[in-house]
């Protein structure tokens, strides 16, 4: 038999003696340094086709190594300059993320060391730096002593691993007769999450938010209350603390206090505010997160952490380790000392990086004070950014600053229809992107595309936040190819509706066109549309659809009349030509959706168009026009309840 030991012990392919490591170390931290220097004189995004990406790095891997010193060049040639620099002063969408020297040299160290924290007895010294991370932000939260917590990849996980610990915690295992709710600012991740975790789209209430876009505790209450008549199992509330959209913080004192007199589980999303615990006007904004049950937080916003760390903090904390622990046969050697914690048993993950490092060496270098002061700093350019647009007759604001979150518009001119100041604005924030010194994104306010101006970053300044409005205000833009879409109030709709086609027994693309959202449709897309359509008839008296149902059917009314009732409220008229289920129809994130938001309810003999939701989604999404048309209605009808 052949003698392999000198093949086996041929040296390792993958070692590098010290000085080369040095070197190697040395050119990166070079090329950082520099980097990191000079990105405030550069563009604050630079971007690239496909097709020119590929040409410059899509190759075959080699068989046999390359210069390390040309690799380094090749990255800062071809890969780095095109990104988005979450961590530049003038950028302002999203959510920016400026990181600092410390914590970057804190994954370093983790990376370099390929520490595994899942486990005390590999980690001792990494898990017990993570428990103390962890108790410096129970501190800051006011949470109890017997609160728990993991470090996770963001806010997403974190979101995750919360709903995954609330069922376990209240139910146990998957049911279907369990509910959870949020409102229509609650961020898209949840949405994910709860897909992923096996809700359908019925088990999560999507619920309207009033004009300061925080959710509404007696739409709360009603929903819970309707459901548990019915047989369902209310198990979950998820509340804000400081929303994407407009940095909107609900009412947690109100929800915990009803959460708690029915025996739910309140979460609380703080993933982007919660860190404002540590300044007097932040701590004043989120009263009540101390009592929720759950909270997400991400140390990688205002913490200044670079990516990837998130937070999920539980109020009892051995709700945490009960909805995740687990011991196969392959994980028997457990430590005897009953005071160790292995955080694979917190969450999600069985081997993990230890994303403590950064934070605790970040925290530990600056002090916290500093961190108290970058919050306040932010939350003062916010606010100064408000008096300048305010101050600014080229500029509309949307929503005052909040949480260091804004949103406005550029004016349009005298006469212009809101739809093209509408591409006006989407033109701009385009515009800005491609030239690159500036980025703003957007959202939608009021069925309005606005702009939003997010300031987060430590290195952002004065200066920056006005340049920022100014070239929003100025940039040249041309919106004259945009098309108008006349939108239609319901007394024009009925004027213009010629009562022979009601009493017809099908509907044809012209008659859709006289019902105001539809119309811009086209031939085709109305033959599709009506194609779904079945006729119904309700005699005097009688609901169609009932509040806090699931139901998401579309109607067009063809004749007779209906009331539209929140509780003893009437709240509107139908007629023919009207319409109504368009909010329960639309999709929040993964097929949730709001659902009934009001009762409707035959006044005389009625007959209907019905479609299914899915009908009207796959029109709206092959019609930019008719989506925004159905999303501004829905906005007023959401804010008249």
């Amino acid at each position: 038999m052949a003698d392999d030991s000198r093949a086996l012990d041929g040296g390792d392919p993958l070692a590098l003696d010290a000085d080369r490591m040095r070197a190697m170390g040395y050119a990166v931290v070079d090329l950082l340094v520099r980097r990191i220097s000079e990105l405030a004189d550069g563009p604050v995004i630079r971007m690239a086709t496909r097709s020119e990406m590929v040409a410059r790095i899509d190759e075959p891997a080699p068989a046999a190594g390359r210069d390390f010193d040309g690799l380094l060049a090749r990255l800062d040639r071809d890969v780095l300059p095109f990104v988005g620099h979450f961590d530049h002063p003038r950028f302002f969408g999203y959510i920016p993320g400026a990181g600092t020297w410390p914590a970057a040299l804190g994954d370093l160290i983790a990376s370099a060391v390929n520490i595994d924290s899942g486990a005390w007895r590999e980690a001792a010294g990494p898990s017990q730096l993570e428990l103390t991370v962890l108790d410096w932000f129970r501190t800051w939260m006011d949470y109890p002593p017997e609160a728990a917590g993991v470090l996770v990849s963001g806010g997403s996980a974190a979101n995750l691993t919360a709903i995954a610990c609330a069922r376990e915690a209240i139910v146990g295992p998957m049911s279907p007769r369990i509910v959870a709710y949020a409102s229509d600012q609650t961020h898209s991740s949840l949405a994910r999450a709860a897909r992923q975790l096996g809700f359908r789209p019925d088990q999560i209430r999507v619920l309207p938010t009033d004009e300061r876009f925080r959710m509404r505790l007696d739409d709360l209450a009603a929903a819970i209350d309707a459901d548990s008549r019915s047989g369902r199992l209310p198990f979950l509330v998820i509340a804000n603390a400081g929303t994407t959209n407009t940095g909107a913080v609900d009412d947690l004192v109100a929800i915990s206090r009803l959460c708690r007199d029915r025996g739910i589980w309140l979460h609380v999303d703080a993933a982007y505010g919660g860190f404002a615990v540590l300044t007097e006007r932040g701590r004043a904004a989120l009263a009540g997160i101390e009592l929720a049950d759950s909270v997400t937080l991400d140390p990688h916003k205002w913490l200044a952490m670079p990516f990837e760390v998130g937070c999920l903090m539980v109020r009892d904390g051995a709700n945490l380790e009960r909805a995740f622990e687990l011991h196969p046969e392959y994980l028997q050697e457990r430590a005897t000392d009953g005071q160790v914690v292995n955080f694979a048993d917190r969450g999600l993950q069985l081997t993990r990086a230890s994303r403590a490092i950064k934070v605790w060496l970040a925290i530990q270098t600056f002090g916290v004070d500093a961190f108290r002061a970058v919050i306040d700093r932010s939350i003062d350019l916010t606010l100064d950014g408000q008096r300048r647009i305010e101050a600014d007759e080229r500029l509309e604001l949307m929503t005052p600053a909040s949480l260091g979150v804004l949103t406005f518009r550029r004016r349009g001119a005298p006469g212009q229809s809101a739809d093209r100041v509408d591409r006006l604005n989407e033109l701009v924030v385009g515009g800005l992107a491609a030239a690159g010194d500036v980025m703003l994104t957007s959202t939608v306010i009021g069925g309005r595309y606005s702009i939003r101006l997010c300031v987060l970053n430590h290195t952002s300044q004065v200066g920056d936040v006005a340049h920022a409005l100014d070239r929003a205000a100025s940039i040249e833009v041309d919106a004259a190819d945009h098309s108008e879409t006349v939108g239609h109030e319901r007394g024009a709709v009925q004027a213009a509706v010629a009562i022979d086609w009601l009493t017809a027994h099908d509907m044809l693309a012209a008659d859709l066109r006289r019902v105001g959202p539809f119309v811009a449709v086209g031939d085709d897309q109305a033959a599709r549309f009506l194609g779904t359509g079945r006729e119904e008839v309700y005699p005097p008296g009688e609901a169609i659809t009932e509040r806090w149902s699931l139901a998401r059917t579309f109607y067009i009314v063809r004749s007779g009349d209906l009331s539209v009732r929140v509780g003893d409220r009437e709240v509107n008229r139908l007629g023919p030509g009207d319409h109504f289920g368009e909010i329960s129809a639309m999709d929040w994130g993964r097929d949730f959706s709001y659902g009934r938001t009001a009762t409707v309810v035959a006044t005389q003999s009625t007959h209907l168009l019905a479609f299914p939701a899915a009908a009207l989604r796959e029109l709206m999404l092959d019609n930019p026009d008719i989506d925004r048309a159905f999303r501004r209605i829905a906005q007023t009808r959401l804010g008249s309840r």
